[in-house]
């Protein structure tokens, strides 16, 4: 597959070489000016919209089968109070407060009609979310809620755009949110996995084993 920063490079050298041309061009023959000034700025204007897409994309993992996404540690502070420890493959570990009985990871996935996965785009997810959830309906009305931002959007947003506008973006064969959750506990430790319909969350020791099997 041809590289994107190759592309967007290119397109961008010839939009300034025919601005150039038509730039030389204006007082002899201002009408062919005029079309390698349009051509130029064309050119450009598809190098940007690119390279936002592209910068908005690197915001977004791979996703090439099963494979760990994250890891999440607990610890208790109070009632319905804890410390989560997340961390992330090839990333410092964070650390948030949650408040609740279990935690909540929210993904976005995007994946690709089949031309460009042949050319190896593979799918992508983006960690989103982390939220405290309370195991009642009535203390998730009333009582304190606990919501973590993981990722902020840069470039050209995609999520948006293929939900809004998919006739725009037709290399774009799904866009979908994915969530996983499961007890919060003393000392309990969680593995999540990304797989091709979303997230997947599996306990890591004794103690979380023992958690998701009491709720």
């Amino acid at each position: 597959m041809p590289d994107p920063v190759f592309i967007i490079g290119l397109l961008g050298a010839v939009g300034l070489f025919f601005l150039a041309l038509g730039g030389a061009r204006v007082r002899r023959r201002p009408g062919a000016a005029l079309r390698n000034g349009l051509f130029g700025c064309t050119s450009l204007g598809l190098a940007a919209l690119l390279g936002a897409i592209g910068f908005n994309l690197l915001t977004y993992q791979r996703l090439s089968a099963e494979h760990p996404v994250a890891t999440l540690a607990f610890e208790q502070l109070a009632d319905q109070r804890f410390r989560a420890r997340l961390e992330l493959p090839e990333a410092p570990a964070r650390v948030y407060e949650l408040a609740g009985d279990q935690w909540q990871l929210d993904a976005r996935f995007l994946k690709w009609h089949t031309p460009l996965v042949l050319f190896g785009l593979e799918p992508r997810y983006r960690l989103e979310r982390l939220t405290g959830r309370y195991r009642t309906a009535e203390d998730e009305q009333y009582r304190l809620r606990s919501v973590h931002q993981l990722t902020d959007d840069a470039g050209l947003d995609l999520w948006t755009w293929a939900e809004r506008h998919p006739a725009w973006l037709p290399m774009v064969d799904a866009s979908y949110g994915s969530a996983t959750y499961l007890p919060m506990r003393d000392g309990a430790r969680y593995e999540v996995r990304a797989t091709a319909s979303g997230l997947l969350a599996r306990p890591a020791n004794d103690i979380a084993r023992r958690a998701a099997g009491d709720w």
